[in-house]
């Protein structure tokens, strides 16, 4: 960029420092964005990968993928214990659902609670029927028990 000639010096010097920082700034941006786009490519892989394990697929071969980190297998609580301490793990008791009134503001908790419910203990119920009616059970109290 060319500058009148009558631009006084500081001027000039400030231009010329506020054009090296917007380059730089330009360069750290495009950096920034290289380092997310690949980030999403590879974020993007690992979701299509575990998409096909959950619905059975086997994956497709690929070779540039970064690996799926996988977890432990799980620990025998039991083992951690001495054989003289330990006893039979249960699991801790689900809390019911709140009596459902109908009314809007308290509609998001009880669906929540019922929803947590029904996939905690899913061997309590046979079919969706039976999940239900114990849904139903807490229409209790206001316009939901009429």
């Amino acid at each position: 960029m060319s500058l009148p000639v009558d631009t006084s010096p500081a001027i000039a010097n400030t231009l010329g420092y506020l054009q090296h920082h917007f380059q730089e700034l330009t360069k750290r941006q495009n950096a920034s964005e290289h380092v997310i786009n690949n980030t999403l490519v590879g974020l993007t892989a690992q979701i299509q990968q575990l998409t096909q394990l959950m619905t059975g697929l086997a994956p497709a071969p690929t070779a540039a993928l970064p690996p799926i980190i996988t977890s432990p297998p799980p620990v025998n609580p039991s083992s951690l214990v001495p054989s003289t301490l330990t006893k039979q793990w249960t699991r801790p008791k689900l809390p019911s659902p709140p009596n459902f009134s109908g009314e809007r503001t308290s509609g998001q908790v009880f669906l929540n609670s019922c929803t947590l419910y029904l996939r905690l203990a899913p061997e309590q119920f046979s079919c969706d029927e039976e999940k239900i009616f114990w849904t139903l059970a807490f229409f209790k109290d206001g316009r939901a028990a009429r």
